[in-house]
């Protein structure tokens, strides 16, 4: 199976946008349909609470024929417009979708920030993590949020086993970002983001791109938008993962980045893995 996962930061912006990030953005979603996965994982979708429109649709059926499309938008009281995920399948798999709420903090359930596909002996399931916000100000709140989620994972994995993908918004280890010291008290990048993200890995997940690459160091999946030259300069960021439940890790092919050329922000990330 083949799954792809990318925060495209505006759905709208990548399909009818006329600016160049906006080229950039259908040149990406181009290369993922040429990689032909099973499952693509959209986040930071940013739609609206009645989701995509008929031009929307038309647009990624036209990129993505034969695909199934369910998404999960921002909703009332939570902002709109904001956050969201999107799920695109081949219409040959029928999974059983949820929209789970998790007992989160504040808004964050009502975010549209989860959607899970359940199949016969697997769960396949995406995340946006909330960010911590600029100057720490939801830090709080998120790391409830990240014990709320990894009891959910954990349930899922009592059942069938789990690929959970997504951005999580945490950068792990100091390999995981290539300025560790320069971003202590970052969002994304706290003791207590980093400390939330190992006591998922511990509730029985494994980081598939460590599992394969080791301690490998300058690949990352984000790299801000605010500096000109931080892609140039590779001063990024591995916030964007695939998990697996650790009795499956054995079974991951391949888990890696996708080369978006010179588009900031994001890039794709994939996995292969033999189910």
């Amino acid at each position: 199976m083949k799954l792809i996962s990318w925060n495209i930061d505006s759905l709208n912006s990548a399909l009818t946008g006329a600016s160049v990030r906006a080229v950039l953005s259908r040149k990406v979603l181009d290369t993922i349909a040429a990689n032909s996965p099973d499952v693509v994982a959209l986040q930071e979708t940013k739609l609206p609470s009645g989701g995509p429109t008929k031009k929307q649709l038309d647009i990624l059926w036209g990129i993505f024929p034969d695909y199934e499309i369910v998404w999960n938008s921002s909703v009332e009281p939570a902002r709109k417009g904001y956050a969201g995920t999107m799920f695109l399948y081949k219409n040959n798999m029928k999974p059983k979708v949820t929209f789970p709420k998790i007992g989160a903090p504040g808004t964050m359930d009502y975010e549209g920030r989860i959607i899970t596909l359940e199949f016969d002996h697997f769960y396949l399931t995406q995340v946006y993590t909330p960010n911590a916000g600029e100057n720490l100000s939801r830090l709080s709140d998120r790391q409830i949020w990240d014990v709320k989620f990894a009891d959910y994972l954990e349930e899922l994995d009592k059942q069938k086993y789990v690929i959970a993908m997504g951005d999580f918004n945490v950068a792990h280890k100091e390999i995981d970002l290539a300025h560790p010291d320069s971003n202590r008290n970052t969002a994304g990048f706290t003791d207590e983001e980093r400390e939330g993200f190992t006591n998922l890995l511990k509730r029985g997940f494994t980081d598939t791109f460590r599992y394969l690459h080791g301690e490998v160091t300058g690949v990352y999946s984000w790299w801000s938008q605010r500096a000109r030259t931080s892609k140039i300069n590779n001063s990024g960021w591995r916030i964007d993962y695939f998990l697996v439940s650790n009795r499956i890790a054995d079974r991951v092919v391949k888990s890696e980045m996708i080369d978006s050329g010179p588009r900031q922000d994001h890039t794709p990330i994939l996995l292969e893995i033999d189910l």
